[in-house]
């Protein structure tokens, strides 16, 4: 197993901030491509000389907004970037980016539905079967869900074992056909297809199997653990997987 020194961490933002951002209009959505291009990099720099975080809030190109619950990310690439995956395991196993780009590799094409009520169609993710990595580990029988951990310190996830097991949950090395960047929660983030984007943690670091579901950040603050698109958090958009 790989170890790294503790990095230091920002603070957390509130879900009142994170809310706050429903009266912002999704600008960039009918931007043409070239200025689309433009304002993502300017978000995604400007982002990076932000104390505050609150850049991370801003529409974005594309349809996205970036978001993120502490006021800095510490960069990974290549070089430094460990996935582990432990907990009620047979083999834990510490992955670097060169080793998961060498597994198979499963592309999809789905729409991707934010809680807050945006919504970008059509969104091309790729990257690993999470349940290949689970596979590879060897889960436990008594094991019952899956914990997802970050390192930007603060965001966590949880998933039922019966749903990190469906084929359509990805550990994401690409997004829109490129490798996902630092602002979109690269370079590997969780991909929940048929759940709201909140479960599809940013800057993945962690897998850990464990008997019982643990609720994630956003969880712990009032948003449902069960987070089907049209089916949780008072909401009725039409699925998206």
């Amino acid at each position: 197993m790989n170890s790294e020194r503790p990095e230091k961490r920002g603070a957390p933002v509130g879900r009142r901030v994170f809310l706050g951002t429903l009266g912002l209009g999704a600008l960039g959505v009918y931007a043409a491509p070239t200025l689309q291009r433009g304002t993502e990099a300017f978000l995604a720099g400007a982002s990076q000389l932000d104390p505050s975080g609150l850049t991370g809030l801003l529409p974005n190109g594309g349809g996205f907004r970036y978001y993120s619950v502490t006021t800095s990310v510490p960069h990974k690439d290549a070089t430094n970037y460990r996935l582990t995956v432990d907990g009620l395991v047979d083999h834990p196993t510490t992955y670097t980016l060169d080793d998961l780009r060498a597994l198979p590799q499963t592309r999809m094409v789905k729409d991707i539905q934010c809680v807050t009520g945006w919504r970008v169609p059509q969104t091309p993710f790729e990257g690993v079967r999470l349940s290949h990595l689970l596979d590879a580990a060897g889960v436990h029988g008594s094991a019952g869900a899956v914990r997802f951990t970050c390192f930007d310190g603060a965001y966590s996830e949880s998933l039922t074992l019966e749903q990190a097991r469906r084929s359509d949950i990805l550990v994401a090395l690409r997004m829109q056909d490129e490798d996902i960047s630092h602002a979109h929660g690269g370079p590997v983030r969780l991909y929940v297809a048929p759940m709201y984007f909140y479960k599809s943690a940013k800057w993945l670091s962690g897998i850990t199997v464990t008997e019982y579901v643990k609720p994630g950040y956003w969880e712990k603050l009032g948003y449902d653990v069960d987070a089907w698109v049209g089916k949780s958090n008072g909401r009725d958009d039409d699925p998206t997987s």
